[in-house]
């Protein structure tokens, strides 16, 4: 499935209906009174957060949204029928921006959790509603009022307990094929992942879920490359597995400019914990992954560990640190 990450709609909920100007017309009753009843209320449109969903590609192939009107107000006091809720149902992690695209919402972080984002209009006074002592057969009544319509933006942040970083061609979708069930698009070339693939993984009874986060480069926060729109992603992560070809002749500079990016981006990203992997040590030889390794670890002084997605060494030893970083 595509994966949809935001989308623009526009959102109407129901008009109320109005009242009715009815009179009794019964045999024997000389003089029937007002019966007209009130107009029913329109429905309003809601969003719920469902945890079944991780696209709003539904969005994208429609944008308008309308939710029913109430009924008109009938005689003999019958109350005109309310217009249903129209529910939308919409990711966990999506957040609903005004028009502006920047006027936040609301954020849906859990599952089933929801918000009426535009109210329908109530129903109009029928005219028995108007009867006085001095005024017995009123014919006034009043309409529905119209229920809110306007637009909204919608943005997915994808959530994950840890997000898979690094510079093109790290080996990040592979490395989240061999430790999930997921089945990213994997191929030799620049900017590989052009979504956020998330998959789950299992170690020792428990679970978390991963998130391959397409690749940076230099003025990705400024949108350049794949840019912004999937450091955004990144915020929801709990940890951060920053993944390196250790085949890159400057380790320490790879290492570098995707931390800056996320610097530059947002200076929260930085204090998430960080977990330190080098790639594609099946390519290299011992002596000089040892060399590399002792010259990252004078400037960086943190526990790196060492993988090859391709022969599947070291991955049973990554799962059980990564569940220190999530449980």
């Amino acid at each position: 499935m595509k994966f949809l990450d935001q989308a623009k709609i526009y959102v109407k909920a129901g008009d109320g209906g109005s009242g009715s100007a009815s009179f009794r017309r019964e045999k024997f009753i000389e003089f029937g009174g007002p019966d007209g009843g009130d107009g029913g209320d329109g429905g309003s449109i809601v969003f719920v957060a469902s945890k079944n969903l991780n696209t709003l590609i539904d969005f994208r192939y429609q944008q308008h949204f309308k939710a029913e009107r109430g009924e008109n107000g009938k005689g003999k006091k019958k109350t005109g029928k309310s217009g249903k809720d129209l529910i939308l149902k919409v990711p966990v992690g999506t957040q609903i921006f005004e028009e502006d695209n920047n006027s936040l919402i609301e954020d849906l972080t859990k599952s089933e959790q929801k918000i009426i984002i535009a109210n329908g209009g109530k129903g109009g006074l029928g005219n028995v509603r108007f009867k006085s002592s001095t005024n017995r057969a009123p014919k006034k009544t009043t309409e529905g009022i119209k229920g809110e319509n306007f637009w909204v933006w919608l943005q997915l942040k994808v959530i994950a307990d840890i997000g898979i970083i690094g510079m093109p061609n790290s080996g990040k979708s592979s490395l989240l094929s061999v430790l999930t069930s997921a089945k990213p698009k994997i191929a030799n070339y620049p900017f590989t992942t052009i979504n956020p693939n998330l998959g789950v993984t299992h170690y020792d009874n428990k679970e978390f879920t991963l998130a391959d986060i397409p690749g940076l480069i230099e003025g990705a926060h400024e949108g350049i490359g794949l840019g912004d729109k999937f450091l955004r992603h990144i915020e929801r992560c709990k940890s951060i597995l920053h993944l390196i070809d250790i085949t890159n002749n400057n380790l320490l500079e790879s290492y570098s400019k995707v931390r800056k990016e996320l610097f530059k981006y947002s200076k929260k990203l930085l204090k998430k914990n960080e977990i330190i992997v080098f790639n594609k040590i099946d390519m290299v030889n011992e002596d000089e992954i040892n060399k590399k390794l002792n010259i990252f670890k004078k400037k960086i002084k943190k526990e790196i560990f060492t993988i090859s997605t391709l022969k599947q060494e070291g991955l049973n030893s990554l799962k059980k640190n990564l569940l220190s970083y999530v449980h």
